[in-house]
Order: structure tokens, then sequence, then C-alpha cells
């Protein structure tokens, strides 16, 4: 397998439920800087790539010395179907091998990145790409039917079954795939278990504050 890999970090104007979510003051900083900044911290990656149809992000990009690729407005519109937009950013991306990774998933650890590089570079045969995941064993209900358990012989919290949650915060995966497959998830992903804390993902301002706070507190720990 080469080891060509280049970091693909997709933002994009349009944000509705937090505007401009990825360069607002988040921790002193913006979504976006702290992101590539930590990227570059990360050994195994040849380059980190900013792809929006935002001239404010593109500029960042360009200001903390990443490549900056200027996105088609229709690639970024509310319109168009995800897996049209995974293969448009594969398409031109210009790598062996690809980790997109979003900005609004602000707690990943660096060691979780140095890992799922390494994970991915040796993975068994069975496996095409990878997928960051977290744990989640919860009582789960689909309007009034309970469908992990049965309510009338109620098991403990922790004789729930356990599920894998997509959270998105680290896909890796061939280009070529990417391409043919029109998604960062391959025809058969390695889940890369991540802890609760590093799959919270920015949707919400609920989530924007939460995540800044938590960001801080460790941030605080760490010095």
């Amino acid at each position: 397998m080469s080891k060509r890999i280049k970091a693909l970090i997709p933002v994009r104007a349009g944000s509705q439920r937090v505007i401009e979510k990825n360069i607002r003051k988040f921790a002193n900083s913006s979504l976006l800087e702290i992101k590539i900044r930590q990227l570059k911290r990360i050994s195994g990656i040849d380059e980190i790539i900013v792809n929006s149809d935002c001239p404010k992000m593109l500029e960042i990009a360009n200001k903390n010395g990443v490549t900056a690729i200027s996105r088609d407005p229709y690639f970024a519109s509310s319109g168009v179907s995800m897996n049209d937009v995974w293969q448009h950013l594969a398409e031109v991306t210009d790598s062996d091998h690809i980790i997109y990774t979003n900005c609004t998933n602000p707690l990943v650890k660096d060691e979780s990145y140095e890992l799922a590089i390494q994970k991915y570079l040796n993975l068994d045969k069975e496996f095409d790409s990878l997928t960051t995941v977290n744990r989640v064993q919860e009582y789960l209900w689909d309007k009034d039917v309970a469908i992990n358990y049965d309510p009338k012989n109620h098991p403990r919290s922790q004789d729930l079954p356990v599920y894998n949650a997509l959270n998105f915060a680290i896909s890796i995966i061939p280009r070529v795939l990417m391409v043919e497959s029109k998604s960062i998830l391959g025809n058969n992903f390695y889940h890369f278990i991540i802890s609760d804390i590093e799959s919270i993902d920015i949707d919400t301002m609920d989530d924007f504050v939460l995540a800044e706070s938590v960001y801080r507190t460790l941030d605080k720990k760490e010095k």
C-alpha cells in the first residue's frame, strides 16, 4: 500500500443551525484553525487540504500554510446528495489515500489520528477502509416500540446490546474507492472505536457550547 496520504477538511459556507460554525470564535480560535493545527502535528500526513466554497475559509487555509481548493457552489449546496459530494471531493483531490476529517469534531485526540493511520496501513485484507465509531448502549425506542430490549423483562443498562454509531470524525479510504463507491465508508470498513467525548460532533448551538466547554477544560488539564 502506498503511504501517500492527504488529509481533507471539507467546509462550506451554508451552515444553517450554527451560522458560520467552522470559523466563528471557538476557544479563542475557530474550529477550522484548530483542526488545521492539529493535523499539522500528525505524522504520516503528506498534505492538508481545505476544500470550501467560502473565501473566508480558503483564506484561513492559506494563512495557515495548507492547500486551499475552491469548491463548485453546487457541491456545497443543501440540495446535492452527500454521495455526490464525496465523489466530487475525491475526484479533485490528488492523493492515493484520503483522511476525510470534519473540523466539527474538535475533541478527537492526536493519539487517535496516529493510531487510526497505523491501523489503516496495516488493515487485514477483508477491510478496504476505516471509519471511527463510538459505542452506544442505551434503551432505544422507535415511536412506541422498544427496538433493542423487552420492556416486560427490563434488563440492566450494562446488559443491553452494544451498537457502533458512526460519528464521521475520521475516515480513511483509498481515493479511487471513494470515487467509485461515492462514499467515505468503502464497501467493508474497519470500525475504529473512539471515546464518546472524542465523538462529539457540532450540529447545533447546544453542541457548540458543550464542545467548547469540554475543549477548554481538557486544554487546561494538558497545560
